[in-house]
């Protein structure tokens, strides 16, 4: 998709830049004709020579070459280009893309642009999870600039958690799976999903909690799988290690009330919601602020129920908006599986049992049957939690087809 496309690679002042090269090298290798545009600080993490190497054109930093008076045209780069790609897009960067501000040659040209605009950002993640960066990344989104969610993992700062720049292979595949959509449209392009993933983790004092075994693999996948169908993804996940599918929006929560938070804000705006974390039934009454020392022969802990998410969100429901939930069962599966579904007002059912010999939590394999809101069964065999996601997502496929 990306063979014979004019790319603007903007890159900014942010630790990150340096992956501009490996950038660059991928997408001149899938016949991309690139050229570089830098910030002046992103000057002081990468220079120009190495990125103009690469790209086999002079990079661009100022309105005018101070050598030859050139001036590079920021209305014509706008024009030339069949996309621009800013990675890594520092929260500087962003906000000033995003309030209209055009202080250097790379602002100008976003806002001369009449292509495609991809965003990438990078920075640490409590500059991330700031709430005017989030504003920003809001605004940029409505305005039809598609951004490439971050990573997570080690950063600079030392901390480890969201806002590391996608690596670069991820995002030309996104580059890639978003061309193709707009030539040939995916089957949930412009749809927004909300998925849960993962366990709860309810506190107990400030080193012991109430758990599950949910690996969040299951969840995982089915973000995946929706977010390759074209839906705009948000997964709300519980304590996990598993890394963020390419493209997808991650929310990190660690308990029931922050999940049952995460979700009541994205809901409202999802098209398709599957409900597939493992949310603790019931948390401490009171948590400790101090660790509890073993001292009794027994110890009593006084537990209260948890809000019921999915019958929250069931109540607030619309009738063009799909929601869906999961069953781990481990005696009467069925009868659960069909209360469930009934009383929480879900349009279908993923029902899988403990009982059936290599599915599970921690696995990567799952047996699943899916009931829809007319009790119609659709048994599957036991399959990788990757090929049962799929399964999934070509189910929600045929339902959103037939509701348009």
């Amino acid at each position: 998709m990306l063979k014979g496309k004019k790319v603007l690679l903007g890159v900014c002042g942010s630790i990150a830049a340096y992956k501009a090269a490996s950038l660059v090298r991928l997408l001149t290798k899938q016949g991309a004709e690139v050229q570089v545009i830098m910030t002046s600080n992103a000057t002081q993490f990468i220079t120009p020579l190495t990125l103009s190497t690469l790209s086999n054109k002079p990079v661009l930093t100022q309105y005018t070459e101070k050598d030859s008076g050139t001036w590079n045209n920021h209305v014509h780069l706008g024009l030339w280009a069949d996309l621009l790609l800013i990675a890594p897009a520092s929260a500087n960067s962003l906000a000033k893309l995003a309030n209209g501000l055009c202080d250097n040659l790379l602002s100008a040209v976003y806002l001369s642009a009449r292509c495609p605009v991809y965003l990438a950002p990078a920075m640490d993640l409590d500059m991330w999870a700031h709430p005017a960066t989030q504003r920003n990344i809001m605004l940029l989104k409505e305005r039809k600039n598609r951004v490439i969610p971050p990573g997570t993992g080690d950063l600079a700062s030392g901390l480890s958690g969201e806002g590391r720049l996608a690596e670069p292979e991820d995002i030309v595949a996104f580059l890639e799976n978003d061309l193709a959509s707009r030539d040939k449209p995916l089957p949930l392009a412009g749809k927004k999903a909300l998925i849960t993933a993962g366990p709860t983790y309810e506190a107990i004092d400030p080193v012991r909690f109430i758990g599950n075994h949910s690996s969040g693999k299951m969840g995982f996948a089915l973000a995946e799988a929706l977010r390759q169908a074209g839906a705009e993804v948000v997964l709300v996940s519980g304590p996990t290690h598993l890394e963020t599918p390419t493209g997808v929006e991650r929310v990190q929560v660690t308990s029931a009330r922050e999940m049952l938070t995460a979700c009541l804000l994205h809901f409202e705006n999802a098209d398709i919601t599957v409900m597939s974390a493992a949310v603790a039934d019931y948390t401490p009454e009171r948590i400790s602020k101090v660790k509890i020392k073993k001292k009794e022969n027994q110890f009593t802990l006084n537990l209260i129920k948890t809000t019921d998410i999915l019958a929250t969100l069931g109540a607030k429901k619309t009738d063009k908006q799909l929601l869906a939930g999961f069953a781990l069962e481990t005696d009467n599966e069925l009868k659960n599986a069909l209360t469930k579904l009934k009383i929480k007002h879900l349009d279908f059912i993923v029902l899988n049992s403990m009982q059936d010999e290599g599915a599970g939590f921690a696995g990567d394999q799952n047996k699943i049957t899916i009931i829809d809101r007319n009790e119609k069964q659709l048994a599957f065999p036991l399959k990788s939690k990757k090929e049962v996601a799929q399964d999934i997502c070509n189910f929600i496929i045929a339902i959103s087809q037939s509701n348009d």
